[in-house]
C-alpha cells in the first residue's frame, strides 16, 4: 500500500489516485450490471420500448451539461465535499448547508435500497442454485459488515477491489452485446398480447436512465486524495459521463436487438409480471447457461461494489460536515495509519444497520418496496442538488472576477443547466409512483422528503460554523 501524508487535526485526506482510478470508483457506485439488469427492462417496459436507449443518450447529454459548469467551478474548490461545498460557496452556508442534509438523505437511501436488493440477490440465486430460501436481511447484515470493514481502510484498497468487480461485470455485459450483434435473433410477441404493446412515454425512459448515473459526481469527492486534482478531477467526471452513457446506451439498444423491436415491449413486461430477469435469460440465449451463471454472480458483486462506493461517498460527505462544525467534530478524524475517515465510516456502518434493521421489521418487499421506494427518494434528491449547483457556479462566478474562464462555461451552460434539470424534476415528480409502486399518498410523502431535508439543514446553517474554506466575495481569482 501507497504511503500517504495525513493531519489528522485538520480532517483532511491524502492519497495519489488518478483519473483511471477515480473513475473506477464513480462507475462501480452506477453499478453497471445492476443498472443494464433493472433500470434497463424498466425503462423499456415501462418507458419508450424499442426506443428506450433514447433516454440513457439524452441523459447523458444532460449530466454532460451540467458538469460543464461543474468542472469549470472545481479548481476554485477547496473543499472535497462535492455538492455541498459548491452551493455552499456560490449561494451561502445556509443554502449549502441544507444541500448537504439533501446529499446524505440521497446517498442514505439509495445505500438502503441497494441493501435490500442486494438480500434479494443473494436469496434469488440462491434458490437458483437449489439452495434454502432464507430472509433476506441475513445476506444484507452479512455484506454490511464487509463493506463497513472495508470502508475503515484506505481508499486505495476500496478502489482495487472496486477496480476488479467493475472490469469483470462489464467484461459478461460486452460479450453478451457481442453476440447479441453478431447473431440476433428475434422472437415473435407473446401470443396472449395479441396487437403490438402500445409504448409509454419518453419520459420514463429518461427518469430510469439518470437513476443509472447517480454518483458521477463523487470525482469532486474525492479531491482531496487526487493527483493533480486541478486536472485529474475534470478528466474523471467528463471520462465517468462518457464511458457511463455509452455503455448503458449501447447496452440498451443490444437488449432491444436480441427481443426484436416489435416484441421487446411485451417480453420486457411479460419479464416484469412473473418477476423474472431478463438479462440473465437473454444472457442464457446468447451465450449459454454458463455465462449466464457467471453474470449471476456478478450481479451481486455489482450491488457490492455499489454498496462500498456508497459507504465511502456517505463517509467523505460526513467527515466535510464535521470538519465544518455541522455535525460532530469527531467525524472529522482521520486514522493515522490508513489515512481513511475511520470515525466516520463506523458511524456510516451503524446508520445502515440501523435502518435496514427498521425495512427488515417492518416486512417489507425488499426490491419492490425497500429498493423502489428508496430510489425514488435519491432520484428526487440528486436532480433538486444538480440545480442548486449549477444555479451556485452562476453566481459564484458573477461574484468572484475570475481570469481565464470564459461566460460559456461559467454562465450559460448552468443557467441552461438549471432550465433542462427542472424540466427533468418535473417529470420525476409527475411520473413518481412509477417509480415507487406505491400508492400516491406514500409517493408524495416520500417525494417531499428532500425538500424537507433542504429546509431543514437551511435551518441548521444559520448557527455560527467554521466554513474555512470559503471564499471571499468579490475576489479576484
Amino acid at each position: 500500500m501507497k504511503k500517504t501524508d495525513i493531519s489528522s487535526s485538520q480532517g483532511r485526506l491524502s492519497g495519489n489516485l488518478g483519473v483511471t482510478e477515480i473513475i473506477f470508483m464513480v462507475v462501480a457506485a452506477a453499478a453497471p450490471l445492476t443498472v443494464v439488469s433493472g433500470n434497463v427492462p424498466l425503462a423499456i417496459a415501462q418507458g419508450n420500448g424499442p426506443y428506450a436507449w433514447t433516454g440513457f443518450v439524452a441523459a447523458a447529454l444532460v449530466l454532460m451539461l451540467f458538469s460543464v459548469g461543474f468542472v469549470a467551478m472545481t479548481p476554485f474548490m477547496e473543499e472535497a465535499g462535492a455538492f455541498f461545498s459548491y452551493i455552499r460557496e456560490g449561494l451561502g452556508k445556509r443554502i449549502g448547508c441544507g444541500g448537504a442534509f439533501v446529499a446524505l438523505l440521497t446517498y442514505t437511501a439509495i445505500q438502503v435500497g441497494v441493501y435490500g436488493f442486494f438480500g434479494w440477490a443473494v436469496d434469488d440465486a440462491i434458490r437458483e442454485w437449489g439452495g434454502p430460501h432464507l430472509p433476506w436481511w441475513l445476506y444484507a447484515f452479512g455484506v454490511l459488515g464487509v463493506v463497513g470493514t472495508l470502508g475503515y481502510r484506505h481508499i486505495e484498497l476500496s478502489s482495487r477491489v472496486l477496480g476488479i468487480a467493475l472490469v469483470l461485470e462489464i467484461g459478461v455485459v460486452v460479450i453478451m452485446n457481442a453476440a447479441i450483434v453478431m447473431h440476433p435473433s428475434p422472437v415473435p410477441a407473446p401470443v396472449t398480447t395479441g396487437a403490438a404493446e402500445p409504448m409509454g412515454p419518453f419520459a420514463v425512459a429518461l427518469l430510469f436512465a439518470i437513476t443509472g448515473f447517480l454518483g458521477f459526481e463523487a470525482t469532486a469527492i474525492f479531491r482531496d486524495e487526487a493527483r493533480d486534482p486541478e486536472r485529474t478531477i475534470p478528466r474523471a467526471t467528463y471520462g465517468a459521463v462518457a464511458i457511463i452513457g455509452v455503455f448503458y446506451a449501447f447496452s440498451c439498444w443490444c437488449l432491444i436487438e436480441a427481443w426484436g423491436a416489435d416484441s421487446v415491449t411485451a417480453v420486457a413486461r411479460k419479464y416484469l409480471a412473473d418477476g423474472g430477469n431478463m438479462v440473465l435469460d437473454t444472457a442464457s440465449r446468447y451465450v449459454g447457461t454458463g455465462m449466464r451463471n457467471v453474470m449471476e454472480v456478478l450481479l451481486l458483486t455489482s450491488l457490492f461494489a455499489c454498496l462500498l462506493s456508497f459507504h465511502n461517498i456517505i463517509a467523505r460527505y460526513q467527515l466535510v460536515l464535521g470538519r465544518e462544525g455541522i455535525l460532530p467534530g469527531f467525524l472529522a478524524q482521520t486514522h493515522s495509519r490508513h489515512a481513511s475517515p475511520h470515525s466516520s465510516s463506523v458511524v456510516q456502518t451503524i446508520t445502515a444497520f440501523l435502518l435496514v434493521g427498521v425495512a427488515a421489521l417492518s416486512g417489507a418487499d425488499p426490491l419492490v418496496t425497500v429498493f423502489g421506494s428508496m430510489a425514488g427518494i435519491s432520484t428526487v434528491g440528486i436532480v433538486l442538488l444538480m440545480i442548486l449547483t449549477s444555479t451556485a457556479v452562476v453566481m459564484f462566478f458573477r461574484n468572484n472576477r475570475v481570469k481565464k474562464v470564459g461566460s460559456l462555461s461559467t454562465n450559460w451552460c448552468p443557467v441552461l443547466s438549471v432550465f433542462v434539470l427542472a424540466s427533468v424534476l418535473f417529470i420525476i415528480l409527475d411520473n413518481f409512483t412509477t417509480i415507487t409502486g406505491l400508492s400516491l399518498g406514500i409517493s408524495t410523502f416520500l417525494a417531499v422528503m428532500p425538500f424537507v431535508a433542504l429546509l431543514g439543514g437551511w435551518c441548521l446553517g444559520g448557527r455560527e460554523m467554521k466554513v474555512s474554506g470559503q471564499m471571499p466575495q468579490g475576489q479576484e481569482i
